[in-house]
């Protein structure tokens, strides 16, 4: 693992970063922003794509046991009743009598509003699902919503998939999309928001390897998070009580990462056993139940779900990669991002923007953009380009200079975290890069 300086950090200066360097910015900014609703910049955008596909590599193109599909949004609001959501999916609503701010209930610290102090009313529930109509009539006929997770497409399609794809018993069904909650009290930057994406997987497995699978998801996932750059110690696998399960769970945890707030939730993983699949089944009567051909036997399938927030992982790999070093002018931010995570890979700089450098510059940048995701600087001195790129967790910077096209056709190679200059011949650099790009990947090890 890269030194580290810092241990932690706080979320202000975390939100202070990514609206400078092109993370996040707060959606509608121009007419006073909406609540908790965040844009991903040039810089955070890569980023999230980084770790969507770090997650799609791993979980479904790294083996041959998962496929994908990619659901609507929307679907047939009978699926809702199915799933519980229409009936179940609420949380205890606590609204201020004095200032009427409104709070989840148990997320409330002692008897009075955290705004006034003023009392509260009676506790009410509040569905977290997003409506809207489908078609030209606004009537109750024409209602849908918004899904509140990507996981009832996979149940849905179970049939669907297992045919076409011809997968065996124990297979899974991978998807990545937008979500929507109605929350009460959404927070904490880019963590609790309305609109959201997930990565979700379901697994399905025959009745009585379910547990096993669970412990090797529960497992699994935890090792996904280390082996791209969180730090082990900032990290939990915590293991819900009876009392907190969902209705559909036999047993779940959640991978928790230290945020600056706190302890907080990237992933669930839970044993959804056949509620889903019987459910679905019981609503719409097609029968979802998987014959096993070796055994010669029917069961309707148990279900082991690693449900993870894409938003959630990306801002938990911004803080854990967040680092400073040195003090008053010489301090630089750094982010230390695993190269597959980090935003670019690479950036050419070319030492000014002398008509000498630039034709030199742009044909190393053309060629390295071809296999490394790299982005082109000439604003400013050098010694702020390096420092820009420091904040954005560029792992290699790459300067050509005057001796680049007058002497040697070798360019120099700045190395982010141990801060060496190496010089290489422009016919070796991309050997050379992704040298090093595989020695901080091997470093970047949580």
């Amino acid at each position: 693992m890269a030194k580290r300086t810092l241990t932690g950090t706080s979320l202000d200066t975390l939100v202070s970063l990514a609206k400078r360097r092109g993370f996040v910015f707060q959606s509608s900014e121009i007419y006073g922003g909406l609540s908790s609703v965040w844009d991903y910049g040039p810089v955070g955008v890569e980023l999230k794509r980084n770790v969507k596909d770090a997650w799609w590599k791993s979980i479904v193109r790294g083996r041959d046991d998962v496929v994908g599909i990619d659901a609507s949004i929307l679907m047939h609001p009978d699926v809702w009743v199915a799933s519980g959501h229409l009936a179940g999916f609420s949380d205890p609503l606590v609204e201020c009598k004095e200032c009427h701010r409104r709070y989840r209930e148990d997320q409330v610290e002692g008897d009075g509003c955290p705004n006034c102090g003023g009392a509260f009313g009676p506790a009410r529930q509040f569905n977290l699902l997003l409506k809207t109509f489908l078609g030209p009539v606004e009537d109750e006929a024409a209602t849908v919503y918004l899904r509140p997770e990507t996981a009832q497409a996979m149940f849905v399609n179970f049939e669907n998939v297992q045919t076409t794809s011809r997968k065996k018993i124990p297979f899974g069904i991978a998807q990545i999309g937008k979500s929507f909650r109605n929350e009460i009290t959404p927070g904490n930057f880019t963590f609790r928001t309305r609109e959201f994406e997930q990565m979700e997987m379901e697994y399905f497995c025959e009745p009585g390897t379910d547990d096993e699978w669970h412990d090797y998801w529960m497992n699994w996932s935890m090792d996904w998070f280390k082996s791209h750059g969180i730090r082990g110690e900032k990290l939990l696998l915590r293991v819900h009580e009876a009392d907190e399960l969902p209705h559909y769970s036999k047993a779940s945890a959640d991978v928790e990462y230290e945020f600056p707030w706190g302890w907080g939730e990237l992933e669930t993983i839970s044993n959804r056993t056949d509620y889903d699949l019987k459910a679905h089944t019981e609503k719409s009567g097609k029968d979802l139940s998987y014959f096993d051909d070796q055994q010669k036997k029917r069961y309707v399938p148990f279900v082991v779900e690693p449900a993870m927030g894409a938003d959630r992982s990306a801002l938990a790999f911004l803080a854990d990669a967040y680092d400073e070093e040195g003090e008053g002018k010489q301090q630089r931010v750094v982010l230390r991002f695993h190269p597959d995570i980090a935003p670019f890979q690479v950036a050419v700089l070319p030492l000014s923007r002398n008509e000498k450098l630039v034709p030199t510059a742009r044909r190393v940048y053309d060629v390295l953009r071809e296999q490394f995701n790299t982005q082109y600087d000439d604003s400013q001195s050098i010694g702020r380009r390096y420092r820009r790129q420091d904040e954005i967790g560029t792992p290699l910077c790459v300067t050509i200079d005057f001796e680049t096209v007058e002497k040697d056709n070798a360019v120099t190679i700045r190395n982010r975290d141990k801060m060496e200059q190496v010089r290489v011949s422009i016919e070796n650099l991309e050997s050379a890069i992704r040298d090093q790009l595989n020695a901080i990947r091997v470093d970047c090890q949580g």
